[in-house]
């Protein structure tokens, strides 16, 4: 740990003799004073600029440079193709307005159905549904919609989300088409947030991949861009198959005693969004969910007095996830109570 103002100046003044006036406020005391401040200033950076060179602990541009080194880049964002759903033909090239956001005319699928490109990059693109309105001329008295997503927008990859997978491709080996190797082909593609590989899964030259979005949500467009990026970049002779996860809902029912402090509805909206979080920490790492932790969750949010007849999924136990699985949050019920059961 570096020296502090206080001690470099005490240091400093240590070296002066003793019999002269080293008070503050003195010659020597007000002489030496600046310079230990500066080199304390210059310690803190110092010690900041240390954090900035390591993988583990650099953000930003530091970390960019840093896992450069290794054959990484940061994942840009993409722009979300929707559909557009119009009730007359439209040219392509239009150009349709909705919150703000701008959708492109890309091409078309079917008559009155056209794929549309967000002009802005991101999630965002993913998030609106519904009327749209021309922006561009030659669509008078046209009605269009926006309805599905055809391949999602990612928001530009998280500092986390790189640092993940530069430990991924740093701690595991992975050589000539293995398992790890499969798995860091599917992390860099964009939008891909984690990834499970299983050998050999239908017979001798297979493997399945199991992904899901930066969200940790799965997504019905994620897997066959993957499966196109892999078939770009690995060995010849297997054959592979990438999909979505199966959900496995995790449905909760509590009595909870309120502390007066907050009404329901605002516990079961903090419970949920601490529920959500702690399944999507589980994700390819741990196949149950945890009753303990499940119910720790309720008993840490503000205004919770206490709870009993705690359930997940309908018991009073672990829940088991399948290794093709991934727990996602089912139905929630809270019921509030005056008091709670004394046995």
């Amino acid at each position: 740990m570096s020296a502090t103002y206080e001690e470099l100046l005490q240091k400093m003044l240590d070296k002066v003799p003793n019999d002269v006036d080293k008070r503050e406020g003195s010659i020597i005391y007000d002489a030496l004073a600046p310079c230990a401040y500066f080199l304390a200033q210059q310690n803190f950076q110092l010690d900041n600029f240390i954090d900035l060179v390591f993988p583990d602990t650099a953000v930003g541009e530091y970390l960019d440079r840093a896992v450069s080194a290794y054959g990484l880049e940061r994942k840009n964002a993409t722009a979300a193709i929707r559909k557009m759903r119009t009730t007359a033909p439209v040219d392509l090239g239009t150009r349709w307005g909705i919150n703000e956001l701008v959708y492109k005319v890309m091409d078309m699928l079917e008559p009155n159905v056209y794929e549309v490109i967000c002009e802005t990059v991101g999630d965002i693109g993913n998030q609106y549904s519904g009327d749209m309105q021309p922006i561009s001329g030659g669509t008078s008295g046209i009605i269009a919609t926006l309805t599905d997503i055809v391949t999602a927008g990612t928001d530009i990859e998280s500092d986390e989300a790189l640092r993940t997978r530069f430990f991924v491709k740093v701690r595991m080996p992975a050589t000539s088409g293995n398992a790890y190797h499969y798995q860091q082909w599917a992390l860099e593609v964009p939008g891909t947030g984690a990834a499970k590989v299983f050998p050999l899964a239908d017979g001798p030259g297979t493997v399945t991949i199991l992904v899901v979005d930066s969200n940790m949500d799965p997504s019905p467009s994620l897997p066959a861009r993957v499966a196109n990026y892999i078939e770009t970049v690995r060995p010849i002779g297997a054959t592979i198959t990438v999909k979505a996860p199966e959900s496995l809902p995790i449905n909760v029912s509590a009595n909870v005693l309120l502390d007066g402090s907050r009404d329901i509805s605002e516990i079961k909206e903090d419970f949920e969004t601490a529920l959500r979080k702690f399944l999507k920490e589980t994700i390819f790492t741990t196949y149950r969910v945890s009753y303990a932790k499940a119910s720790s969750l309720l008993l840490d949010i503000t205004g919770v007095e206490d709870f009993d007849d705690f359930l997940l999924n309908s018991g009073t136990g672990n829940v088991s996830v399948g290794e093709k699985q991934i727990p996602v949050m089912g139905s929630v019920e809270l019921r509030e109570v005056e008091s709670l059961a004394t046995n």
